[in-house]
């Protein structure tokens, strides 16, 4: 075989897999482990995210929501919006008159913050889709902002889902992507891998009976592109005015990027 028979070869083999956490699996089989992940962490997802961050995330998702410019009167889509936490303050602010829709493409994760939010009276303006990232089921130029918190990670193909989100957005809009990145600082990230890979999966096992769930969190934070890299891949499918900012020395990053 020529070497550019090998080269081809190779680009196939590539073409056909993608990462879970440090694996590579085959790109058809992604899906449904993500989904086994968060199957798993469903029920005590929000008590999981407050013991990890320390609470820090509800700081993070509620500077995302200062900095979504988000108005009454907006359609806005919480893309992997899991429990709904963005959701919520999202549907305040947009009033009644203004759509929340809440999208998840795991149905576990989608009942629950169905259940929460109705549980909080929280009805009226806001919708529920179970929808893949990769392939939106809403028509062109619907939304005025999207947010997608915590969940381009576990996206297969993050091309194709920032592609996606730039056809449903509306022009002027803008998406703002919030995600764990690459800390800026050495011993920040050596710190931050130890609690990572040693203590993570261990609060895991004890909350949710489930260490490898959060083994794999560790681990698929670790394959997400890091900032710059990110911010070229939302360019690369037509949004401008794209920025970053690190949030707790760059463990969270939130890019921004506008419809035009």
């Amino acid at each position: 075989m020529s070497d550019s028979s090998q080269d081809n070869l190779s680009a196939a083999q590539d073409s056909r897999t993608t990462d879970f956490g440090f694996k590579q699996i085959d790109k058809s089989e992604k899906v449904s482990m993500v989904k086994d992940v968060f199957q798993s962490v469903a029920a005590k997802y929000d008590i999981m995210n407050d013991l990890m961050s320390m609470g820090i995330h509800r700081l993070w998702k509620r500077y995302t929501i200062d900095c979504s410019g988000v108005r009454a009167g907006h359609k806005v889509l919480d893309l992997a919006g899991g429990t709904g936490d963005l959701t919520a303050k999202f549907s305040r602010i947009v009033g009644e008159n203004g759509q929340v829709v809440l999208a998840d493409i795991n149905e576990a994760m989608l009942k629950v913050g169905r259940d929460k939010l109705r549980d909080k009276g929280i009805v009226g303006n806001v919708e529920y889709v179970q929808a893949n990232a990769e392939d939106l089921p809403f028509p062109d130029n619907t939304f005025d902002i999207i947010t997608i918190a915590f969940g381009l990670r576990n996206v297969t193909d993050k091309d194709k889902a920032l592609a996606s989100m730039y056809r449903v957005l509306k022009l002027g809009g803008r998406l703002l992507v919030l995600e764990f990145s690459k800390p800026t600082n050495e011993l920040l990230n050596k710190t931050y891998d130890l609690y990572s890979f040693h203590l993570l999966p261990k609060i895991g096992k004890l909350v949710v009976n489930d260490s490898d769930s959060y083994q794999y969190l560790a681990e698929s934070i670790r394959m997400h592109p890091e900032q710059e890299v990110l911010k070229s891949m939302m360019e690369a499918v037509g949004f401008e005015q794209t920025t970053y900012q690190n949030l707790t020395g760059g463990i969270v990053a939130l890019h921004r990027g506008y419809k035009f």
